[in-house]
């Protein structure tokens, strides 16, 4: 037979167990993980703009040493 395991999570150095925190908690808890997809999410989408932005520039870079046609 297996032990089953409570998912734990830890929050300021000290481990709590889901049946430990109240549902104000729990709900608070699935904000925070929300918001952290979302920093998450922003954090790939900057990415992927900054290395777009970069390379427009280097096309407008290399266009204005060009000669003109």
């Amino acid at each position: 037979m297996t032990k089953e395991t409570k998912p734990v999570i830890e929050i300021n150095g000290t481990t709590y167990t889901e049946d430990q925190l109240t549902e104000k908690q729990q709900l608070l808890i699935k904000h925070v993980q929300s918001m952290d997809a979302k920093i998450n999410n922003a954090q790939f989408e900057l990415d992927q703009l900054s290395v777009g932005r970069k390379a427009f520039m280097e096309m407008l870079a290399e266009d204005l040493e060009s000669p003109a046609e």
